[in-house]
């Protein structure tokens, strides 16, 4: 059975303080990057594009992702007409990392912790490059998000362990995790 896995990061056209409320379904949708494990694969798309990543969710195991929980989720939901994201399997990193810590570490102290290198942009930049129509910056950021993301994910199950930067950034600290794929189910034959 193949990985059906997605890694999901997404780009809003609004910040949270342009909103009523901080509520994220009123932020808006630039852009949806993803990782397809079964085809190996990046994939980009556009808020008029979104019939399409519903196509490739229906076919997802799990979805996994950085704050996807309390963010992605949220803010993709109300955009998707004939597929519920909030019902599929989801591992979120910030989640498990914020249970064994008791407090939360962003993907940029993540990456700089655990490769040394960090973030390409922030969320505020892709606003910018969202309101500017610099989709080619905007899908490289998205896109580099999801990368940082795979390789976090990829690097914590390969090497039960990943590393973080203390608040004052000084201090690279290592932190313990459990991270695995889903049990697939084993292939059933009669001979």
């Amino acid at each position: 059975m193949p990985n059906n896995q997605i890694v999901l990061d997404l780009e809003t056209q609004h910040a949270f303080d342009e909103v009523e409320g901080r509520r994220p379904e009123l932020l808006g949708i630039s852009l949806v990057g993803i990782y397809l494990y079964r085809a190996q694969t990046y994939k980009a798309f556009e808020e008029s594009q979104l019939k399409d990543l519903e196509a490739e969710l229906s076919q997802c195991s799990r979805l996994i992702g950085f704050n996807i929980r309390r963010f992605d989720i949220p803010v993709l939901k109300p955009h998707l007409k004939k597929f519920d994201v909030s019902k599929l399997p989801l591992f979120d990193i910030m989640d498990d990392i914020e249970k064994h810590l008791g407090h939360r570490v962003s993907l940029e102290s993540v990456a700089r912790g655990t490769f040394g290198i960090g973030k390409s942009a922030s969320g505020l930049d892709a606003i910018v490059y969202y309101r500017q129509g610099e989709m080619d910056k905007l899908k490289q950021y998205c896109l580099d998000d999801v990368r940082l993301t795979k390789d976090i994910y990829e690097f914590g199950k390969k090497e039960g362990k990943i590393y973080y930067l203390s608040k004052d950034k000084q201090t690279r600290l290592c932190l313990d995790v459990e991270w695995k794929d889903p049990d697939l189910p084993p292939n059933l034959s009669l001979f």
